[in-house]
């Protein structure tokens, strides 16, 4: 497969989506900036731009609904548990022995323990910037690609991701810290995830109810282009055609009319 630059892949990408997906809301480009990287100058930066802290799905919401592209570091987050996931803060007793889900997600503390274990984080040395841009105003070569769609639409990508694989995405889910789903363990995998919005995303950054989201590394963008554009061609498309090609079956009073009809003739 013929490869091709970050700006025309990534042009290409949003045309593959638009066109075989249709997103409500815009595909996002997701970075996590190294340290000696130098983020662009039109981002938008919670903490000086709008006075305020942010949890990171707030910022993932406004870009895909607002079209905005938001750099969001440590100083620019509100929410505890990000903090931690995405390495600006250290993992407190007070964290990791359960207490934010004792008796609102887990039965005990020990349980809650397990619970935050689970969640994917990066270290202090991995951590960084996490830069955030509709994929048609990304002017940087993204780590992962997310896109927030329904279930159909979900199925869709699934179908698109897997079609030089086969096999199966497999993802888990805790109700908790999607935004560590999306872009850490994204990263960290370096494989496509199915994301269930968790309770804060949907408090929070708004998401509806109907909405999932799904993700892939970037690096797979040139395969996951033409899965989608060659699933199309095999049927699997969206929206979905459903089968038409029946004869309804109506009430008895109905048929009564179409039988006068018939008698009719």
């Amino acid at each position: 497969m013929e490869q091709t630059r970050p700006a025309q892949k990534l042009s290409d990408l949003e045309t593959a989506i638009h066109s075989y997906v249709r997103p409500d809301t815009f595909p996002l480009a997701i970075r996590v900036m190294k340290k000696e990287e130098v983020l662009p100058e039109w981002v938008k930066r919670p903490a000086k731009d709008f006075g305020k802290t942010f949890s990171i799905c707030q910022g993932v919401t406004m870009a895909r609904r607002y079209g905005w592209a938001l750099a969001m570091g440590g100083e620019d987050l509100s929410c505890p548990i990000a903090k931690i996931a995405f390495g600006f803060e250290e993992e407190l007793d007070y964290y990791t022995k359960g207490s934010l889900t004792d008796g609102m997600y887990t039965k005990t503390c020990n349980l809650g323990e397990l619970t935050e274990a689970a969640v994917p984080k990066f270290t202090k040395d991995e951590a960084g910037t996490v830069l955030i841009a509709p994929l048609g105003r990304a002017s940087f070569e993204p780590e992962v690609i997310t896109v927030y769609a329904n279930s159909a639409q979900v199925m869709r990508m699934v179908a698109g991701a897997l079609y030089h694989t086969g096999g199966e995405i497999t993802s888990s889910f805790t109700a908790r810290a999607d935004c560590a789903d999306i872009v850490i363990k994204t990263i960290k995998t370096n494989k496509p995830q199915v994301i269930l919005p968790c309770y804060g995303d949907r408090v929070f950054g708004q998401t509806h109810d109907h909405e999932m989201a799904f993700t892939i590394p970037f690096a797979m963008a040139d395969a996951f282009i033409e899965g989608l554009q060659q699933t199309h061609k095999g049927g699997v498309r969206y929206p979905v055609p459903t089968y038409l090609q029946y004869e309804a079956k109506y009430p008895d009073t109905y048929e009564k009319l179409n039988d006068m009809f018939d008698s009719n003739l």
